[in-house]
């Protein structure tokens, strides 16, 4: 590990971002705003633990959510058993018990998935975590069946430094503390020897293996240090849910934490990070505003594989490059023109969007007269809201066309005078 993984600059911007951690309840005192935060933590902790498979090793796992559910449930099930013989500051240390929980699944799982890479790894660690999503209903006195397994972590007579985990409030302090632990963790991780070949293993194997190295020895260390720390976000799902179901265990969290860390951009360590609080901002309030929120979600990430494929991070990366040669000033203006017909083209999309899911799956399905949409009562078998809808996206696209085409010029000149600059 180099001197430059804790240089000054870097603890002072680690220091900084967990000082705002800890000072945002005191400024969003909302309850609805704790838990989602909270959510936050625990997904950046889990997508980072999937971005040491597929960002530094180029390991493409569908089976992740078996190291998260079953820190969850190994977490869970202890927190049941100390009950009122615990004490907070034992419930405070149970996310490392769900850390072991996923390493221990990752030297048994990891012996079998890293034998092979590529496509082979991903059809395995599919297989088995279809296997162990199955198994979960098939044994409901480990896994609690469909109604899953809770608990409470409120446990012992007395409080540990005023603390009982009980409030909200409580348990977010815990989640950012081991956050922040296992994110400083991580990055440490990945200016090792082993994070270095991981890198290796990742672009190019066979030059790994001429120079010495076991290439599936590495891709077994970083399955199981994975594991680990899926299993500590799996620990704090469990405090801070109370209840683990087999959901944890099942397709769709793998492939929701697979997405987070593609949409923040696997190239970079802080992409994930910026996926999970996109994408758990998406699950929850545009979740709560809309039921075709997935819609918006998978066309979301089409736009950023076409658009930008390395992810948010890529776009920060690019920006970061402009200010650093002082060009960012030359394309803010562009932005900002740009901005508007991108906002109307989209509220028209949106409009449309909503129009078409009211009247085949919501109340327009049912009902004959009008029928809410987006706040406002609409007839939807008048053709005026689908007219005005589409009349919005047509003026939107074509003035994002028309400014585009001037941005694009704009941003190829900028692009040719920072590479002048570098050369």
């Amino acid at each position: 590990m180099n001197s430059a993984t804790f240089s000054r600059g870097r603890l002072a911007v680690w220091g900084g971002c967990l000082a705002l951690a800890f000072a945002l309840p005191l400024v969003l005192k909302s309850g609805f705003v704790i838990s989602l935060l909270c959510q936050i933590g625990i997904m950046a902790v889990f997508s980072l633990s999937y971005n040491m498979l597929l960002g530094q090793t180029g390991l493409l796992s569908f089976g992740h959510a078996v190291y998260y559910g079953l820190g969850a449930f190994a977490t869970i099930h202890l927190l049941n058993a100390i009950g009122k013989g615990g004490s907070p500051f034992t419930t405070a240390l149970l996310p490392f018990v769900g850390g072991l929980a996923g390493l221990l699944a990752g030297l048994v799982l990891g012996y079998v998935t890293t034998r092979k890479a590529g496509t082979t790894f991903a059809m395995i660690t599919l297989g088995i975590g279809e296997m162990v999503a199955a198994c979960s209903l098939m044994f409901p006195a480990v896994f609690g069946g469909e109604g899953g397994v809770s608990g409470n972590r409120v446990v012992g007579k007395e409080a540990f430094l005023g603390f009982t985990w009980g409030p909200q409030v409580e348990m977010y302090g815990l989640i950012v503390l081991w956050a922040f632990v296992c994110t400083v963790a991580m990055f440490a991780l990945t200016q090792t020897p082993l994070g270095r070949m991981a890198n290796a293993v990742r672009d190019n194997p066979e030059r790994a293996e001429f120079v010495g190295y076991d290439t599936e020895r590495v891709r077994f260390l970083m399955v199981v240090l994975s594991g680990f720390f899926a299993g500590v976000a799996g620990g704090l799902s469990a405090l801070n849910y109370e209840i683990v179901t087999a959901e944890t265990l099942n397709a769709h969290t793998s492939g929701i934490v697979l997405l987070i860390a593609f949409v923040g951009g696997i190239g970079f360590f802080y992409g994930p990070i910026i996926g999970a609080i996109l994408v758990t901002l998406m699950q929850i309030v545009i979740g709560g505003m809309t039921h075709a929120w997935l819609l918006y979600f998978g066309l979301f990430f089409l736009f950023m594989v076409l658009v930008a494929p390395g992810g948010i991070a890529s776009l920060i990366a690019v920006q970061r490059n402009l200010w650093q040669a002082g060009l960012f000033g030359r394309m803010l203006p562009h932005y900002a023109a740009t901005a508007l017909p991108v906002l109307i083209l989209l509220a028209g999309l949106v409009g449309l969007i909503e129009l078409g899911y009211a009247l085949l799956a919501g109340e327009g399905a049912t009902s004959d007269g009008p029928v809410r949409v987006m706040g406002m009562m609409l007839d939807l078998k008048s053709p005026q809201p689908w007219l005005s809808a589409m009349a919005v996206a047509a003026l939107g696209l074509g003035l994002t066309r028309w400014i585009g085409g001037r941005m694009r010029e704009a941003w190829n000149a900028t692009l040719s005078t920072l590479h002048g600059d570098k050369a």
